[in-house]
Order: structure tokens, then sequence, then C-alpha cells
């Protein structure tokens, strides 16, 4: 495996961007997963606080991994557009420069914690035709229900609501139940997806009813279940899981 931490002056942002990358060796087309990060961390916490390039290793696979602050994977009010960055430039840049990638959809995951596990979501959901996997780990799936925001200028800012009630993004773009019923409703091929949420997480309650929704609509998934919190020690083991299910 080769390890790099790439930056680039990115179109869409009109900026430099960082991002670190885990190529594999000695293939000439390989598999790639976008990681992507929670809230508080950047594109250094996978590599950081998991084994992830020993797993990609073992795998065969690349995984990029973008840092995008605290944006929620989102076109922001105030003009930065995360979510046409990881989406749309980032595939499109990382294989002009990595010749490996395939842009095969089944080629391609998309997967994360938290709010990277809303991104991932969001953006399988928006172009189930460039993404065949996606995997979610104490995924952050209803912002609609949160209540009040986590911090109410952050979510203006990001979000561009006046409201002091999640509510408004309701039937949005940000509104992943509402954009799986959509998807589902005009006969959309989902990605095939994974939800991982630990038994004392404070995430849990959300992905339940996020697992009845897709058992409701008939959405091949696999959700599991099990001991764990919101913390590293849960994420580092079931990426682990997460990427046994979708590279099956």
């Amino acid at each position: 495996m080769a390890s790099f931490e790439m930056h680039y002056r990115s179109e869409v942002l009109r900026m430099q961007v960082t991002l670190n990358v885990i190529i594999p060796e000695g293939k000439s087309e390989y598999k790639t997963l976008y990681l992507l990060h929670g809230l508080s961390d950047d594109h250094t916490a996978w590599p950081r606080h998991t084994s992830i390039e020993r797993y990609a290793n073992d795998r065969g696979i690349a995984v990029v991994m973008p840092n995008v602050v605290r944006s929620w994977y989102t076109n922001t009010a105030y003009g930065a557009r995360y979510f046409d960055f990881v989406a749309l430039e980032l595939p499109r840049v990382c294989r002009s420069f990595f010749r490996g990638m395939s842009d095969k959809r089944e080629d391609n995951m998309v997967a994360g914690l938290s709010m990277g596990g809303f991104g991932a979501l969001k953006i399988a959901l928006h172009y189930p035709e460039s993404f065949g996997y996606c995997a979610s780990l104490s995924g952050a799936v209803d912002l609609v229900s949160r209540g009040k925001p986590y911090d109410l200028a952050e979510w203006r800012g990001d979000f561009g609501f006046d409201l002091e009630l999640c509510e408004e993004l309701a039937g949005t773009e940000n509104d992943i139940f509402d954009l799986t019923r959509k998807a589902v409703a005009a006969g959309k091929t989902l990605p095939r997806l994974y939800l991982w949420c630990g038994d004392s997480d404070f995430l849990l309650d959300s992905n339940i009813r996020y697992h009845e929704l897709l058992c409701e609509l008939g959405v091949d998934h696999l959700y599991e279940q099990s001991e764990g919190d919101h913390s590293w020690r849960w994420w580092d083991l079931h990426i682990q899981s997460a990427l046994n299910y979708l590279l099956k």
C-alpha cells in the first residue's frame, strides 16, 4: 500500500483542500472507498484512530478521506459547495491522479460515521448510479427530528434556515428519510446498504427508525445493532464488518 496526504485547489470550493488517500500496490484497477469523517473530525481521523490502511491492504482497495470541516456534506448557505466537492468533483479528480481507480458503479463505495454516515447516505441516495455500496456507522440519519440544532449560528450557515427547530429541513435534500422514499418511488436502483449503531449510542433511536423505513420500503440492506457507543473503539471494529458486507 501507499499512503498520501494530497493537496489540490478545488474548483468547486475555490480553495486548497486536503485529503488522505490510500492506494493498493500492484493492481492496475481497483475499487475505491470514499470514507467520510464526523462532525468534530477531519481527514486524519480515520487513519489516526483505526487500522483502515491495514483493512484496505487486506482487501486490495483504495480509500479516499477528504476534509469537509463541519459542513454536514452540504452545499452551504454561505456558498461553500461541500456536497458537490465530495459527490462529484472528488471522484473525478482522484481518478485523474490515480489511474487505477475504476469509474464503474460496482467499484465505488461511500461510507462514514456520525455526520459522515449522514453524508454517505445523502451522496448515495442522490447518485445511486455512481455508488454501488454505502455504509453508515452511528449515522446522524435524521436531522429533521433533531429538535434544537447543535449550534444555531453554525446551522444557519450550513443549511440557511432561520427557525430554531430542524423541521425546516423536512422534504429538503438533507432529509435522508424523504430522499429514500423518493428514490424508491422513482424506481432507482439503490446501493447495497450497511447500517450499524451501538446499543448505547445517542443516535440509536433514529437508526432504528431508518432501518424500519428501509424494511417498509423493501430496500435491501443489512442493519446491525450491538454493544457500543459513539466512539472510535466501535467504529474501528464495525468498519471491518461494513467492508466485509460491501465487498462480499
